[in-house]
């Protein structure tokens, strides 16, 4: 067997390292378990009702923080499909041509028959030079992975997994699993830790857990708070923390709400259509994170069209049409729920439908 080299000693130095926060986590999580069920429940609280419902309240909500956290780290993140990835006689090909416009031909040739509609900030077709392969839209390269990931949202240490399309449910349940559980340890601690102070509970431990208890919980609730309402915010507008940062590039440029469907289907396309399924971290996000319903306009759909946003839209009605590559079945209906869509349409009456919300004019990628 081949001794080790330094590069794979340092590999697995730093996977052992990625996983310090998760482990940091858990015996904090298993530390809280311990002085709120044993030292608050058991040994301080007086009142047998209020023992009850406190430790039949808080074992759901540890049960649900732990089910989504688990999901969340040990979901692997989806990779392109390898539908996306070069032929090798296109590899080749590639690796022949010089950087420019013969490269960009190659890479145009390959993807003409896939579902792609962003572009790079030059406008060039968006290939990973590591991977080998053709992005997706929403896909990203993670430096940590070392792989692109569909629908990437960022690298999170404190999961030592990425954030993308096969558990960003997980990630959004994780944070308000967290948030409520810190919330309601603080909520129920409060009159013990307030004790504390006046003297009021027994000389033993138990009174050192309550106090560390309810400043660990208040701590923690007004980061997970901020973190957990800005995620909120990223769903309602369809964007992950990448596209917050620098929207993504269409055909006809850049554009911040281009995969923004309205509240409701933004909600859906995270969660699922089974409202059953919301709250438990069961996968049930809609697509398959490499076709996205895209809605290209230069304005908010959710806000209510106006009349220069009609006309600017007739002026050039060439610039937003129904993309000429199909998508996934699973993410197409969201479009055509509310009204129905053809891709080559010709009747000036439809046509003027489709005007009528501008909010679902489509980017032509022909």
């Amino acid at each position: 067997m081949a001794p080790s080299g330094p590069g794979s000693v340092r590999r697995r130095c730093r996977r052992v390292l990625y996983w310090i926060p998760v482990v940091f986590i858990s015996l904090l999580l298993g530390w809280s378990y311990y002085a709120y069920a044993i030292q608050l429940c058991i040994v301080s609280m007086e009142n047998i009702g209020e023992q009850v419902v406190c430790l039949m309240a808080y074992h759901l909500l540890f049960a649900m923080f732990v089910w989504s956290y688990w999901k969340t780290i040990f979901t692997l993140p989806v990779n392109p499909s390898k539908e996306f990835h070069l032929s090798y006689a296109e590899k080749e090909l590639l690796e022949r041509e010089p950087r420019g416009e013969a490269h960009q031909e190659v890479l145009r040739r390959a993807a003409k028959d896939l579902p792609i509609y962003t572009r790079t900030m030059s406008g060039a077709i968006r290939y990973c030079d590591r991977c080998q392969l053709i992005k997706p839209d929403r896909c990203h390269h993670c430096s940590v992975c070392d792989k692109c990931i569909l629908k990437m949202d960022h690298h999170c240490p404190w999961v030592n997994n990425c954030v993308g399309f096969s558990n960003y449910k997980f990630f959004l349940l994780f944070l308000a699993y967290s948030l409520l559980y810190c919330l309601f340890i603080a909520a129920t601690d409060l009159q013990y830790f307030i004790k504390f102070w006046t003297n009021g509970l027994p000389d033993t431990q138990a009174k050192f857990h309550i106090m560390f208890l309810f400043f660990a919980a208040a701590m923690f609730s007004v980061s997970l708070s901020s973190l957990f309402g800005y995620h909120c915010w990223l769903v309602s507008k369809n964007k992950s923390t990448l596209e917050a940062f620098r929207s993504p590039v269409f055909r006809h440029g850049t554009d911040k709400n281009g995969f923004s469907l309205g509240f409701s289907k933004n909600m859906r396309q995270v969660f699922g259509d089974e409202k059953k399924y919301w709250l438990l971290p069961i996968f049930s996000s809609l697509g398959d994170g490499c076709s996205f319903p895209t809605c290209l306009v230069n304005q908010d759909p959710e806000q209510p069209a106006t009349p220069a946003g009609l006309n600017s839209t007739a002026k050039n009605p060439e610039n937003h049409q129904f993309p000429a590559k199909p998508l996934r079945e699973s993410q197409s209906h969201l479009l055509t729920d509310s009204q129905p869509w053809t891709e080559n349409s010709t009747n000036p009456g439809k046509g003027k439908a489709g005007m009528s919300n501008p909010a679902l004019t489509m980017e032509n990628e022909t």
